[in-house]
């Protein structure tokens, strides 16, 4: 890249925020912009312009919050609207095949749903009330400020072409004065000399009529702004006034008969609620929560045993005949402190059989006592030993006690088992640094 290239280039990133100059005038920007050399400053036009910045931002502020705050009260209405449209939809009832008149049962809230929609006509007749009201807002606040925003632009427009002025004045001068220094000029310097003169004073004379227009013009128009702000305000403050008193007018004259009005706001929500959160907090579905460790997997895990149908444990003792009846199979997660258990009684050896005779007790004597003694027997099976063995499980996931009787524990923990069931899905007692509980079997993991 040339050096001419590369200068290009600094330029255009030096004034990459500013208004598109001439090329010309980039190079004495450039010099405007980190204060290098001589530039033109004109302290009234500088407090004018600060002035003006100030004018333009809140012109603009006051614009945008008067759109909001009619998009405000238009969407607070409809919004009501659609509050009661959804509330009619959840008193709706919800039982009963629709393909079936006959069997439809009205289980819904007709009080709550006549409700919903006197609250929703009320709201729609305030939205007709208050349209009028809204358009002053957009007719004498909004549009005004738009049509004032339309003039300051365009002398923002006046002001960016007086900054150019201003390069181009101080740009001719630092030229002629460069050009006024040497000692000795040559013929080409002279007819420099003579064009630098012609420029600098176009230059002074553009310069001056845009900067004493703008001196002059300014001033006037802040007068005016003053003249414009406070009616603005005025009508804006008295329509608001109005959208307020027809809001709390037509909602005093809110005459539901489902809403008791005489009540405290807090104390009637109670009333209206019941024992509604009680009732709904007796749900099992809210008992299960888990403090954020790994959870049982949903969806291909062991599948949920039907109560009834899982096999019956080897035992030596008699089978029970209340164990024969045949229960009807069904999904349960019943807690076993409500079901009596009868474990089977421990498992005991056979009684011997007396001697037959005493035939050749002394010469079978002799023969045993020449023969070696046998190897002890293999232990008996765990399940048919006479001392029943303890259970232990080992914890999946954090579990938190939901109610009195539930057993706590962290993932890793070691219990010991109490009782439990064939079905893993159901609750289980077990016992844990010396307290004992319920917990869910789908949480521990039997150890082999």
């Amino acid at each position: 890249m040339s050096f001419r290239g590369f200068q290009k280039s600094v330029v255009r990133w030096a004034f990459a925020d500013l208004s598109s100059p001439p090329p010309t005038q980039a190079p004495q920007q450039f010099k405007a912009k980190f204060n290098i050399g001589e530039h033109t400053k004109d302290a009234i036009y500088v407090d004018s312009e600060r002035r003006f910045q100030e004018l333009e931002t809140e012109t603009k502020r006051l614009h945008d919050e008067s759109r909001k705050y009619f998009d405000a009260v238009n969407g607070m209405l409809k919004h009501q609207i659609e509050f009661s449209k959804a509330m009619t939809e959840i008193y709706k009832p919800i039982s009963g095949r629709m393909s079936d008149p006959e069997t439809l049962k009205v289980e819904g809230n007709p009080e709550g749903i006549r409700a919903c929609e006197e609250y929703e006509a009320v709201v729609k007749e305030l939205q007709e009330s208050l349209a009028p009201e809204l358009e002053m807002i957009e007719s004498r606040v909004i549009r005004p400020a738009t049509e004032l925003l339309d003039i300051i632009k365009v002398i923002r427009k006046a002001t960016t072409k007086r900054e150019h002025k201003k390069l181009d004045y101080d740009r001719h001068r630092a030229s002629l004065k460069k050009l006024q220094d040497k000692k000795e000029r040559s013929a080409k310097d002279e007819k420099a000399m003579w064009k630098a003169e012609n420029d600098a004073e176009n230059s002074t004379q553009e310069y001056n009529y845009f900067n004493d227009l703008l001196k002059d013009e300014l001033p006037k128009l802040f007068a005016l702004e003053r003249e414009f702000i406070q009616p603005l305000f005025q009508s804006f403050y008295y329509m608001q006034l109005n959208i307020f008193y027809t809001l709390h007018e037509r909602m005093q004259r809110c005459d539901i008969g489902y809403f008791d009005l005489t009540l405290d706001v807090e104390e009637a929500f109670h009333k209206k609620r019941g024992d509604i959160q009680e009732e709904a907090e007796k749900l099992s579905i809210v008992k299960f929560k888990t403090s954020g460790m790994k959870r049982p997997p949903k969806y291909g895990g062991p599948k949920p045993a039907l109560e009834g149908s899982s096999p019956a444990a080897i035992t030596a003792g008699p089978s029970s005949a209340a164990g024969s009846s045949t229960a009807v199979p069904r999904i349960s997660y019943q807690r076993q402190s409500d079901v009596v258990e009868n474990p089977p009684p421990p498992y005991s050896p056979a009684p011997t059989s007396p001697p037959v005779g005493n035939v050749g007790t002394s010469s079978l004597a002799a023969v045993a006592a020449a023969k070696s003694k046998p190897p002890p027997p293999k232990p008996k099976p765990s399940r048919l030993s006479g001392a029943p063995t303890t259970e232990m499980v080992t914890a999946l996931y954090d579990y938190s006690a939901q109610a009195e009787g539930d057993l706590s524990f962290r993932a890793g923990d070691v219990i010991e088992i109490v009782s439990r069931t064939a079905n893993e899905n159901e609750w289980w007692t077990g016992k844990l640094n010396g307290k004992s509980g319920q917990f869910p079997g789908n949480y521990v993991q039997l150890k082999s």
